[in-house]
């Protein structure tokens, strides 16, 4: 196949001019008369062809979906020719006769379906042509194309061409139609199979950062395009490959197209596509269904839909891509609020659009519309290949700056990724990951960060004399800041327990640490002080209060540290005795939340708060972690007995 095509190419280049005229026979639509009906006798040489009209005045759109075709002509010289040939170019299933002898045929007369391959040359045995007039007949099977692109209709749609003179002559002259039809689609098709490349190269972005949803919208926009165009090239090209891939190809494209474009440039301005916007992408959508009809249903028993498609489906369709075009100019709008990095991706966004929004205008002057000249049919080709390449240069540098952000996206997180490493280094070595022994008490400790970096803490320092000071605390916020601020905290507990073991006087200096602070965030915090006769004093800054063998331990409630510089901590007291457990924990386990949105709640966590530290904690995890959870228990032993 490979060679056949070059020398194609080969004779096409170095094929003259004047040799056409000097052996071959062109047959022109004015030697040629049709009619409708499928009846046989009308392949024979002896027909009345009185009712019969002429072929020039034979519309695809309209015409009956089985019909034939008569050309008369003089084809004598073929008789002189080593290898005499008829080629046909048409869009459509036939059988070509000559002389009331089949002679050849194309695609399937059942079905309706075709190759794209449309000019065929069919070899005539030396010697058969007759002096004087010959008949060349085709039986037809109309396949009224209802795809809804211009570009498609444009090539498929092309006229009827019927050649006669030697078959060598004839490939060359096909390679020549080839070259010059294919040339105005070749370009944007390398541009645009480039773009395909570059758009996996997008969805590997988007699939290393699913943040970036305007990536995945921007690739399948440029894979859609990319088919589409190069559908378009093999079209033009005659290659020899089914209608069906050829109008799935249309079909899939567009709609994907349609469906990912417009919402791109809203994703790219962060907005979302008002409900307008997105009803007018669903009818357009749907304005493909007569091509779906078409590829899924090979015959010509749709001929009526073709109709409806050029009168009203197709005009609705051109409609609906102009407004869209438009809405390009709606996502980033005004344009004051645009951030600055956006404006220059924005501005080729719109250059896009203006592109197409001109395309679509001068396809809708295709429609007869009185006083306004059809400047699609003059202007098509040109518009097509200009369309291209702006658009290929757009998305082409568009690329380029997307490529650019996400670089500069990737060297962000980067930073982010070592800021959250610092602060869990930090967390690290604030959170104790032993547990000092205190006399008489058995003491047990989880801490399970939702995430890299938790705002939860908790500090044990063992005091002289016996007993403990234990704070347990929650910063608002994560990562770093939430770190550092937790960082401040613990420096002051241990600070200030060299001075003194108050909780209320802790609470108090701890606030006015956070205070001074120019953050916004606060804290919620619980310190207590247990003795090693069991005694209990407690005083509370917004924290959650610990239980007593399953039971809430009620105590004086302050603000939580950080939002009032003047704030007092009340204490309050209580005696553990053995074998009692006390539980400590943070808001992790009560908002712990299952698939159905249910919180565990405060009911279950004072059921549970009687087992180990490790069950409460396990369990608020499987029933669905969304915060820090810490589980402190402090559990007084049983004084041994005296000898």
């Amino acid at each position: 196949m490979r060679r056949v095509y070059w020398a194609w190419f080969f004779a096409a280049v170095s094929f003259p001019v004047a040799a056409q005229a000097q052996s071959v026979v062109t047959i022109s639509p004015q030697q040629c008369v049709w009619h409708s009906g499928d009846n046989p006798a009308s392949g024979t040489t002896n027909l009345d062809e009185k009712t019969w009209q002429p072929l020039s005045a034979w519309e695809r759109q309209t015409s009956a979906s089985r019909f034939w075709i008569r050309c008369h002509a003089d084809l004598s010289s073929m008789n002189s020719i080593a290898h005499p040939a008829l080629q046909v170019a048409f869009y459509d299933a036939y059988r070509l006769y000559l002389n009331g002898t089949v002679i050849g045929s194309a695609g399937n007369l059942d079905q309706g379906s075709f190759n794209m391959n449309a000019i065929r040359s069919f070899p005539v045995a030396t010697g058969s042509v007759s002096s004087g007039s010959s008949i060349v007949a085709m039986q037809v099977a109309n396949r009224v194309l209802l795809t809804n692109s211009g570009p498609i209709n444009g090539l498929v749609n092309s006229n009827f061409e019927l050649l006669a003179g030697d078959a060598s002559i004839l490939d060359a002259l096909r390679a020549r139609k080839v070259l010059t039809r294919s040339s105005h689609y070749f370009g944007s098709a390398a541009c645009f199979g480039i773009i395909g490349v570059m758009a996996m190269m997008l969805f590997i972005l988007y699939l290393y950062d699913r943040s970036r949803r305007e990536l995945l919208l921007l690739s399948i926009t440029c894979v859609s395009l990319t088919a589409i165009r190069l559908n378009e090239l093999a079209t033009s090209a005659w290659l020899p490959y089914p209608l069906a891939i050829c109008l799935f190809v249309v079909l899939v494209g567009n709609i994907a197209l349609t469906a990912t474009q417009y919402p791109f440039f809203f994703a790219l301005a962060n907005r979302r596509p008002g409900p307008f916007i997105w009803l007018v992408i669903i009818i357009n959508c749907c304005c493909y269904f007569p091509n779906a009809v078409d590829f899924a249903v090979p015959s010509s028993s749709t001929a009526w839909l073709g109709t409806l498609t050029l009168s009203f489906i197709r005009p609705l369709s051109l409609l609906l891509h102009v407004l869209l075009s438009c809405s390009v100019f709606v996502a980033f709008w005004p344009w004051r609020r645009i951030p600055p990095r956006v404006r220059p991706l924005a501005f080729l966004c719109m250059l896009w659009m203006t592109a197409d929004l001109f395309w679509f205008l001068a396809e809708m002057t295709a429609i007869p519309i009185p006083g306004i000249p059809n400047v699609f049919a003059t202007w098509g080709v040109p518009l097509i290949e200009a369309r291209g390449f702006i658009t290929a240069g757009v998305i082409i540098v568009l690329l380029g700056l997307l490529f650019r952000d996400q670089r500069q996206a990737t060297l962000e997180r980067a930073a982010l990724a070592a800021e959250l490493e610092a602060a869990r280094v930090v967390q690290k070595v604030l959170i104790p990951e032993e547990i000092p022994a205190i006399a008489g008490f058995s003491l047990e400790t989880v801490y399970r960060p939702a995430s890299q970096v938790g705002g939860d803490f908790f500090q044990v320092i063992p005091l002289e004399g016996g007993g403990a000071l234990i704070v347990i605390g929650d910063v608002s916020g994560k990562g770093m800041p939430a770190a550092m601020t937790v960082s401040l905290l613990v420096g002051t507990v241990r600070t200030l327990a060299h001075y003194t073991q108050s909780p209320g006087e802790i609470l108090a200096a701890m606030n006015q640490r956070m205070t001074a602070r120019s953050g916004d965030g606060f804290t919620t915090c619980l310190v207590l002080r247990v003795e090693a006769s069991g005694t209990l004093i407690a005083a509370n800054a917004g924290h959650l209060s610990p239980y007593i063998n399953g039971k809430e331990l009620l105590l004086e409630n302050g603000l939580p540290l950080g939002l009032a510089a003047n704030a007092q901590y009340m204490e309050s007291q209580s005696n553990l005795a053995a074998p009692a457990r006390l539980t400590l924990i943070t808001d992790g386990v009560i908002e712990a939340r299952n698939a159905d949105g249910e919180l565990y709640g405060f009911e279950r966590t004072a059921a549970i708060s009687s087992k180990s530290a490790d069950q409460i904690a396990k369990t608020a995890e499987l029933f669905g972690q969304e915060d820090d959870i810490t589980v402190l228990t402090l559990t007084r032993l049983d004084e041994p007995a005296s000898a």
